[in-house]
């Protein structure tokens, strides 16, 4: 049942958070939103872009070697945590096609060096630079607690490093290029990942 809860919210996940967000977005600017690292793309950018891809094939493997009872870690088998991470995994998908819709526009997946987008720093976005990524890492934590294996413990691991790489390296950088002293206003009153932490005092 807690394997089958998984799957539904994965593909819940999929659908949501990037078809249907993708879908919008080109039918709104005729482009699905996602960005492919370009060639002669930076070291990090290629390797954030193959942790992503990594996550997604072990969000794959994983039910399917918890649908067999292999491999799952006997101290958090239970009931109770597996409810815990079917809410933890809900709240991230909500959160995460809000934050999505709040971008307007301005969503994308990745980083095109030539576009430019609107600076977005009202409502969630507000309080934290990152919310998408941030209900990201909710999905992927319920899914690790719904699904107790080393498979879904893997998505998260190559997840946060991701986005670590994503948000430092690569995102960060593009802003400042872009939008100059108003991200860097930005970056000192709006925290990273939650409110209040990772905030940028520096840039003020």
């Amino acid at each position: 049942m807690r394997t089958t809860l998984a799957v539904v919210l994965e593909v819940m996940f999929a659908v949501l958070a990037f078809g249907v967000r993708s879908w919008i977005q080109w039918r709104r600017s005729g482009s699905t939103g996602f960005v492919l690292p370009r060639r002669g793309a930076p070291l990090v950018e290629r390797v954030d872009a193959g942790l992503f891809v990594l996550a997604i094939g072990l969000l794959v493997v994983a039910p399917i070697v918890d649908a067999g009872d292999a491999g799952r870690w006997d101290a958090f088998d239970n009931a109770a945590i597996g409810v815990v991470g079917g809410m933890l995994a809900v709240a991230g998908i909500g959160l995460c096609v809000a934050a999505q819709f709040a971008m307007g526009d301005s969503w994308r997946i990745g980083v095109d060096p030539s576009a430019q987008t609107a600076l977005i720093t009202a409502g969630i976005f507000g309080r934290v630079r990152n919310p998408i990524f941030s209900a990201m890492v909710l999905v992927t934590a319920g899914f690790a607690l719904m699904l107790p294996n080393a498979w879904a413990f893997g998505v998260f691991l190559a997840l946060v490093v991701g986005l670590e790489l994503q948000v430092r390296y690569v995102e960060k950088p593009y802003l400042l290029g872009v939008h100059g002293d108003a991200y860097a206003r930005y970056s000192a009153r709006a925290g990273r990942f939650v409110p209040g932490v990772g905030t940028i005092k520096a840039a003020a």
